[in-house]
């Protein structure tokens, strides 16, 4: 085929083109096809394809972790049992309200027995929290360093929670012994009344916040 019969191609008259150039173009036509298929369907097929794969995936990774889950149910359930006993078991380590009195007696007990002498012995204001609530002490008291180290282990040991911080020692120029001041906090539970009640006023305390800032 010579460029003078490309030139004398009849586009209006396709049964005249010779053989090459109709072979040619019914390829052409082919792939055209071909690559508007794979652009308008397949390729949409192949996203979707990509997107069940991936979902897939994720079932799968789901499956397994609940699959897990139901072979240690037994064990979690003995674990959350024993959770719950600890929890108990310290509950009943905070006293209520009539036993935080007797209490404050302990502990001061506790220092009276050490020999120690009380400068300070200041109960202040409850600090409710969720289910307890806190009862900060201030104490001063004086004594040698056996005493005031006998005195916090003794504390220590109450089958009540009492916890010391923010201690400072020095000396006492009156007595010419240690000056030991510490606040020490003890904690009871709330009972449902009083869960109750603090809840109510933290909802109105948030109420009032959004209001502010309106």
């Amino acid at each position: 085929m010579t460029l003078d019969d490309l030139q004398n191609i009849d586009v209006n008259n396709i049964s005249s083109w010779p053989l090459p150039i109709k072979i040619g173009g019914v390829a052409l036509v082919g792939i055209l096809i071909i690559a508007a298929g794979f652009w308008f369907i397949i390729r949409g097929e192949l996203d979707d394809l990509a997107r069940q794969q991936d979902q897939e995936v994720k079932l799968k990774e789901t499956y397994s972790s609940k699959a897990g889950l139901a072979i240690n149910l037994s064990a979690y359930k003995t674990q959350m049992e024993e959770m719950r006993q600890t929890f108990g078991s310290l509950l009943r380590q905070l006293p209520d309200t009539t036993e935080v009195p007797d209490l404050l007696i302990d502990i001061t007990q506790a220092g009276l027995g050490q020999g120690l002498e009380f400068v300070l012995f200041k109960p202040e204001k409850e600090r409710p929290k969720e289910f307890y609530a806190e009862l900060p002490i201030s104490i001063k008291v004086t004594g040698n360093y056996h005493e005031l180290a006998n005195f916090v282990s003794d504390v220590a040991a109450l089958p009540r929670i009492v916890t010391f911080g923010d201690i400072t020692i020095g000396s006492d120029k009156k007595s010419n012994k240690l000056l030991m001041a510490a606040k020490a906090k003890t904690y009871r539970y709330l009972d449902e009344l009083e869960i109750a009640e603090l809840a109510k006023a933290n909802q109105q305390k948030k109420k009032g916040r959004r209001k502010r800032t309106k």
